[in-house]
């Protein structure tokens, strides 16, 4: 049952123009136009554009995929009715969700392995196995932190336009807060205090250090733990009650 439901999801996510559009294409396209104008730089810590914005571009591949293909969607079935008739049908809806969370993970994982190819093509990205597997590791930590943080935010939302509009400005607001368009110490200060408050820009400075192997726990990796957590402690509460309330 899981893997016909899995099968379908992943079939239903390959027609949907507008998530491939913000999961599959515009990230990876931006990373490598951005790679065209920065990739000679140096960034902090010394590293080079691929080591910098490798791992930021899989991230963003990560949210864009979790919040629309994944929160989005969770949306899209309270308001059509989805789950009503679930409830009538021999597909649980705890196995409806197992698969999208699986087709999340899969998604994602695609893009790791895209994302990550080219920056070796194109932008000498050394592979070390050891590196990988525990940047790939630390990768799944943040899907499922994703996850439950999208989830939170989505339960929210009994429309889909709302969802939708609220989808489309958050993206931009990631963009430009969470450090992928530009370092957050070269943007105006309103954006540094703004980047503060953004989890993806604590998820994107934690993943470079684990890509890169430059992990060290001062005050700042705790401070952005510490916030990342929180947030996921708050995500679960809202989810508890969300499910209380619908019962």
């Amino acid at each position: 049952m899981l893997a016909t439901q899995l099968k379908y999801d992943l079939l239903m996510f390959s027609r949907e123009l507008f998530y491939l559009v913000f999961t599959i294409i515009v990230p990876p396209v931006t990373y490598i136009f951005m790679g065209q104008l920065f990739g000679d730089q140096t960034y902090a810590g010394n590293l080079s554009y691929a080591q910098t914005y490798t791992p930021s571009y899989i991230l963003l591949i990560t949210f864009t995929t979790v919040f629309f293909a994944f929160g989005f969607d969770q949306v899209t079935h309270r308001t059509t009715g989805v789950e009503k008739r679930i409830k009538l049908s021999p597909v649980s809806k705890n196995t409806l969700l197992l698969s999208s969370i699986i087709r999340s993970v899969i998604i994602t994982s695609f893009g790791y392995m895209f994302v990550y190819a080219i920056g070796m093509v194109m932008y000498d990205l050394q592979f070390h196995v050891l590196n990988f597997m525990i940047s790939y590791g630390f990768f799944i930590l943040l899907n499922a932190v994703l996850l439950v943080i999208a989830s939170a935010i989505y339960s929210f939302f009994n429309e889909m336009k709302s969802a939708l509009v609220f989808s489309i400005v958050i993206f931009q607001v990631v963009i430009f807060t969470g450090g992928f368009a530009f370092p957050i110490s070269m943007m105006p200060k309103f954006i540094q205090v703004i980047a503060n408050f953004n989890p993806l820009f604590h998820m994107n400075n934690l993943f470079i250090f684990v890509w890169n192997d430059q992990l060290v726990f001062d005050k700042s990796i705790f401070i952005s733990i510490g916030y990342i957590s929180c947030l996921v402690i708050a995500a679960f509460l809202i989810l508890h009650f969300s499910n209380k309330r619908r019962i």
